[in-house]
């Protein structure tokens, strides 16, 4: 695994190690306030960004297209905000969490739609 499919899978890891220690925490303390927060960082963070990370390496033609940097770069930044957004709200600081969680969102809506359309002439067998 290399290039684009290894940046995936390489964050997939340390997302998964975050969400796995967030999920520790929330144990020993008995406080599970942040539940939506290590929820998205295991399913968004671990297994989408896993995804994509095989997807990359299976149909490596597909990485050489802008479109798929740019999936790679607004999906990274938009999941890490949201990441953060997700914790101030569950911390009691929906007020600055909401909108940066709305924001974040429709980012990282608008990276899948770049990934759908670099992923659907491989499902569609154009490739």
């Amino acid at each position: 695994m290399k290039g684009l499919s290894a940046q995936f899978f390489g964050s997939a890891l340390v997302y998964a190690i975050l969400g796995m220690v967030l999920g520790n925490v929330m144990g020993a303390t008995g406080d599970h306030s942040q539940f939506p927060t290590h929820a998205h960082l295991l399913l968004i963070g671990w297994v989408s960004f896993a995804i994509f990370g095989f997807f990359y390496h299976l149909f490596a033609e597909r990485t050489a297209t802008l479109l798929a940097r740019m999936h790679f770069w607004l999906a990274q930044v938009t999941y890490i905000a949201l990441v953060i957004a997700l914790y101030l709200i569950f911390s009691g600081q929906p007020d600055i969490g909401e909108p940066i969680a709305a924001a974040a969102s429709i980012g990282y809506l608008l990276s899948m739609i770049l990934f759908a359309v670099v992923a659907l002439p491989v499902v569609r067998g154009a490739l």
